[in-house]
C-alpha cells in the first residue's frame, strides 16, 4: 500500500494552481470544466472520445529535459486525478493576456468561414492550435487531415477547416509563453514528491470512500497492485473513461499506470543468439509513442499507426492498455500477434514472459493472475534486411476514427519462392483475436503461388466462424478476410508485385 497521505488533485489551469477536492476520482475533465470552472467553451458532444468536441490540451515538464510538453486529448474521457502535477489548456486560454485578438488560428476559422452552428468548432480549435505549436511551417493538408481525424464536423465539412489550418500561418506568429507554466509545474512536483493518494466523497450507501491511486515508481505499483488485487488498473482511460459514461459503472478504487517513469520508457533490445531484434514498450507508454516507434522501424505498420482512432485516444491511450483489455476488434493485438509479441507479467517482485497468443482465453478473459499485471511488450522487429514480410490491413467503414470491422496482421517467411514460416493474426474474427492455424499450415512449405493462395483462403473459412453486428455480417467478414489474404498475396508475390500505389486508394498513405 502507499505510505502518502491523501490529498487534493492540484494543476495549473488559467495561469493559477488548482486544488480540487469532494469530487468522485472518476469525475472527467470536462464536467470539472464546465460545472466547477464554469469554462463552457469545450463541449460535449458524444461522451465517448469519438467527436473531438471536448478536445482539450494537457501540458507537462519533460521529465528528462524540463521542457514544455502538450498533447491534446478528449476531456470527456479523463478522469480529473490524471491531471495532477500537469496543465489544462482550453479554448479560452488562446488569447493573449489583455488582447482582443483572436488567436491566429481562430481568426483563420473565422476567416475561412470554417464554423456553421459552431458546436464542434472549440475542439477544431484546439487540434488546431495543437498543430501552430507543433509546426514552425504550415503542414502539408494530409498532414492536417490527419491532425485533425479525431475532431468531427457535420455542417461545415472540411475543406474549409483544412484551408484555415494553413491560412494559420500567414498571420504574424504568436509565440506561447510557456516559462510561467514551467515554473508552477516545477513547483507543483518540488511540494508532492510522493504518488498521488486522492480520496473521493463517501458513497451514499457507505461509509466506503473511493480511491485514486497514481504511484511514480514501479515497485510501489506493483507492490499496491498485490495489496489490492480487485483495484481497477488504469492507463488512459479511453475504454474505461466509457464504463462510466455509457455504463455507469462504479469503479472502486483506481490504481492509474500513468505517472510510473519505468512504464513510460521504450527500450531496444539488440538481437542476439539468433533472436531479432526487440523493442520493449512500458504499459503507460502512449498508443502515439507506441506505433511511432514501431512504423519507425517497420513502415508497413504507418497506415495502421495513422488510422488507429484518432490523435486524441492515442494520446491517451496505451498500447498495453489496448492489448489488456482484450477487445476482439481491437487493432493492436492482430499485428503484434503476427509480429510474435511477449508480454512481461508482474506479480511482486515477480516477473515472467507469455506469448501474447498465449494470454487471451475468451471473450475479454485472459491469464492474469490476482495482483498480476503487464509490465510491457515486447516486440520483434522486422527489419528490411529480413527474410520476413508484413502487411497490417484495417476495413472499416470510415477511414479515420472508426472501429475495425475486420483487421488483419500477416506475416510470411520466404526463402526464395517457398514459404518457411507464416503468422496470420485476425481481429473481428472470433470472440479474441487469435491467428488462422490452418490457413498457416496450408503456407508453410508451399511456394508462394496462386494455387497456394487458394488453399490458404479455403482453410481461412474453416478458421473462423465470425458473427454478424451492427459493423459486418459473417458472410462479409469472412469473404474480406479471403480478400486481404489475396492482397497479400498480390502485393509479395514473386513475379510482379503490385506496388502500394496501385492497391491504396490513398495517394499519403501509399507513398
Amino acid at each position: 500500500m502507499s505510505t502518502a497521505a491523501p490529498r487534493p488533485i492540484r494543476f495549473v489551469h488559467q495561469g493559477q494552481i488548482q486544488e480540487v477536492k469532494d469530487l468522485p476520482p472518476t469525475t472527467t475533465v470536462l464536467q470539472w470544466l464546465r460545472e466547477q470552472a464554469h469554462c463552457t467553451g469545450t463541449k460535449e458532444g458524444c461522451a465517448e472520445g469519438d467527436c473531438g468536441a471536448c478536445t482539450v490540451v494537457v501540458g507537462e515538464s519533460d521529465p528528462d529535459t524540463g521542457a514544455w510538453r502538450q498533447k491534446t486529448v478528449n476531456a470527456c474521457i479523463q478522469f480529473l486525478p490524471t491531471l495532477d502535477g500537469k496543465a489544462l489548456v482550453t479554448v479560452e486560454d488562446l488569447q493573449q493576456p489583455g488582447s482582443d485578438q483572436l488567436h491566429p488560428c481562430q481568426q483563420a476559422m473565422v476567416d475561412c468561414h470554417g464554423s456553421q452552428c459552431g458546436f464542434c468548432t472549440p475542439g477544431f480549435v484546439m487540434s488546431l492550435w495543437d498543430v501552430y505549436q507543433h509546426h514552425e511551417q504550415a503542414p502539408s493538408r494530409a498532414d492536417l487531415a490527419d491532425a485533425l481525424s479525431g475532431n468531427l464536423c457535420r455542417c461545415t465539412g472540411y475543406r474549409p477547416i483544412l484551408d484555415a489550418g494553413q491560412k494559420m500561418y500567414e498571420a504574424p506568429r504568436e509565440v506561447f509563453s510557456t516559462s510561467a507554466l514551467l515554473s508552477q509545474l516545477n513547483s507543483l512536483n518540488a511540494s508532492s514528491p510522493q504518488g498521488l493518494v486522492y480520496e473521493g466523497p463517501s458513497c451514499t450507501d457507505s461509509d466506503q470512500r473511493s480511491r485514486f491511486f497514481a504511484p511514480r515508481s514501479l515497485a510501489e505499483l506493483a507492490a499496491l497492485r498485490q495489496a489490492m488485487p480487485q483495484a481497477r488498473l488504469l492507463a488512459g482511460s479511453t475504454d474505461i473513461g466509457l464504463w462510466v459514461n455509457k455504463q455507469f459503472k462504479a469503479l472502486g478504487d483506481i490504481i492509474y499506470l500513468g505517472n510510473v517513469a519505468e512504464l513510460q520508457a521504450i527500450m531496444e533490445i539488440a538481437s542476439q543468439q539468433g533472436q531479432p531484434a526487440m523493442l520493449d514498450i512500458g504499459a503507460a507508454v502512449t498508443l502515439e509513442q507506441a506505433w511511432q516507434t514501431l512504423a519507425t522501424h517497420m513502415p508497413a505498420l504507418r497506415e495502421i499507426w495513422l488510422r488507429f482512432a484518432s490523435p486524441p485516444v492515442r494520446n491517451a491511450g496505451t498500447l498495453v492498455g489496448n492489448l489488456a483489455n482484450g477487445s476482439p476488434i481491437g487493432d493492436s493485438a492482430p499485428i503484434l500477434l503476427a509480429l510474435d509479441a511477449t508480454l512481461v507479467l508482474r506479480q511482486g517482485q515477480a516477473t515472467r514472459q507469455l506469448p501474447l497468443s498465449a494470454f487471451y482465453l475468451d471473450y475479454m478473459k485472459n491469464t492474469l493472475l490476482a495482483g498480476e499485471f503487464i509490465q510491457s511488450v515486447q516486440v520483434p522487429v522486422i527489419g528490411a534486411q529480413d527474410a520476413g514480410v508484413l502487411r497490417a490491413y484495417k476495413i472499416s467503414k470510415r477511414r479515420d476514427s472508426d472501429i475495425s470491422a475486420v483487421c488483419a496482421g500477416l506475416y510470411i517467411e520466404l526463402d526464395g519462392d517457398r514459404i518457411t514460416a507464416a503468422r496470420l493474426a485476425w481481429g473481428g474474427m472470433a470472440a479474441t483475436a487469435r491467428r488462422a492455424s490452418q490457413a498457416e499450415a496450408a503456407l508453410v512449405g508451399q511456394n508462394w503461388s496462386e494455387a497456394t493462395l487458394r488453399q490458404a483462403q479455403a482453410a481461412l473459412a474453416r478458421d473462423f466462424q465470425p458473427m454478424t453486428d451492427l459493423r459486418a455480417t459473417r458472410d462479409y467478414r469472412i469473404k474480406v478476410a479471403a480478400n486481404l489474404l489475396e492482397r497479400l498475396w498480390l502485393e509479395t508475390r514473386p513475379i510482379h508485385p503490385l506496388r502500394p500505389q496501385d492497391v491504396q486508394v490513398w495517394p499519403a498513405a501509399a507513398a
